[in-house]
């Protein structure tokens, strides 16, 4: 979804205000084509993504990531006036939180079965 409310914003932009709002670089690099990065240009790799192997680990790393992404979320509502846009975030924000809470109750419930001698 974010790739294309950045495609959307961007796709009639001339170079002139891409240049105006500092896309100078982005353009020159791939033209109006989406390269993820994140805000200082570094791209996108799949080391972001972690994985320890320990479920109850893994759950903490997809919960911190939930509550980065929907802070994210919150400080590009803050910077845009765009209603639609606005509403658009603000959807992505309360999936985040959806997320971080459904992740939490997974943690509980592998807390709770982890000491539980288990007889088949």
């Amino acid at each position: 979804m974010i790739a294309t409310m950045v495609f959307k914003l961007t796709k009639d932009a001339t170079v002139e205000e891409l240049r105006a709002c500092g896309l100078a670089p982005h353009y020159v690099a791939h033209d109006s084509a989406l390269f993820y990065e994140n805000a200082s240009g570094v791209p996108f790799t799949a080391a972001y993504i972690q994985a320890k192997g320990d479920p109850i680990a893994d759950l903490y790393e997809d919960i911190a990531a939930e509550e980065k992404a929907r802070a994210t979320y919150q400080w590009l509502i803050d910077m845009t006036d765009d209603v639609d846009l606005q509403d658009s975030l603000k959807f992505l924000r309360e999936r985040e939180i959806i997320h971080s809470l459904r992740f939490r109750e997974a943690v509980e419930i592998l807390k709770d079965e982890q000491g539980k001698k288990r007889v088949y």
